[in-house]
């Protein structure tokens, strides 16, 4: 993943819920709704600091999340291989409409 939003993201997506509820709302806030450090410390009452630091703690945790049990490199994977047996299945002229909608199925 090279886009570090776009990690963060899928980091937040597959487990988000480990984090605490603080740790959830900072990064929720900062990565997803696109706050700045300064407005997450205003509506929370402690220092630009403060946010950064929970925002980097539950960072190095979901990285160490996915690097121990590497679920979102294998969805990633999976969803490669599904892109390429869309591609074959075209390419043979086999791909319709049914089998889009099941192949669409099995990348969510």
């Amino acid at each position: 993943m090279a886009n570090s939003r776009i990690q963060n993201a899928m980091l937040f997506d597959f487990y988000g819920e480990l984090l605490t509820d603080k740790q959830r709302e900072y990064f929720d806030l900062h990565y997803n709704e696109d706050y700045s450090l300064a407005e997450i410390a205003g509506m929370s009452g402690i220092s630009r600091q403060g946010v950064w630091d929970i925002i980097k703690r539950a960072e190095a945790m979901l990285t160490e999340v996915e690097e121990k049990t590497g679920l979102i490199k294998r969805f990633m994977e999976r969803n490669e291989q599904i892109d390429e047996i869309e591609r074959e299945l075209m390419e043979m002229g086999a791909l319709n409409g049914s089998i889009q909608t099941k192949l669409d199925s099995l990348k969510v």
